[in-house]
């Protein structure tokens, strides 16, 4: 989860790599009408995003009905948005990508034919709603490389990781 830039779907993909399991990008099931309004520069609202995040819902639901891991690339800015893709499955984890505004939006510049516009940068920031205690997740910094990056999450669940055996 995370703000448009901040490496949701480089970070989804390694991780399902690194897990063995499906890593699903939640751009792709967006309606064209809502990456028509974001390409136009206009941020979608909780009312534009309800339907999107049911599907994705869904999806969650589908994996864990067959017992099988998944990672979803998705924002998740909001609470109630957590809220709502939980309920597809109350253990889902979230993995908060945290960056400063500078650098996400030099990362959105050099992402060339990207729907979602840097202009809609600062609309995500305030929207943006961190991890609260009680969500099961973890924050972890952009800065560093996505290699590394992954290399600590997937530690801070298992300690006897180690680089070799990856």
């Amino acid at each position: 989860m995370g703000v448009s830039g901040c490496g949701k779907s480089e970070i989804g993909r390694l991780l399902g790599e690194r897990l063995g399991v499906a890593h699903i990008e939640g751009d792709e099931h967006h309606p064209p009408v809502n990456i028509a309004k974001m390409a136009a520069g206009t941020p979608l609202d909780d009312a534009d995003r309800q339907d999107w995040l049911l599907i994705l819902q869904q999806k969650i639901r589908a994996a864990a009905d067959r017992g099988l891991g998944m990672v979803l690339s998705c924002s998740a800015l909001k609470r109630r948005y957590r809220d709502l893709l939980r309920g597809g499955d109350p253990d889902l984890f979230f993995l908060h990508l945290d960056g400063d505004r500078e650098l996400i939006a030099q990362r959105m510049q050099a992402r060339p034919g990207h729907f979602m516009p840097v202009a809609l940068l600062d609309s995500q920031f305030r929207d943006l709603e961190p991890l609260q205690p009680d969500e099961a997740g973890v924050r972890a910094d952009i800065r560093l490389a996505p290699e590394t990056l992954v290399d600590e999450v997937l530690a801070r669940f298992n300690p006897d990781i180690r680089k070799e055996e990856k």
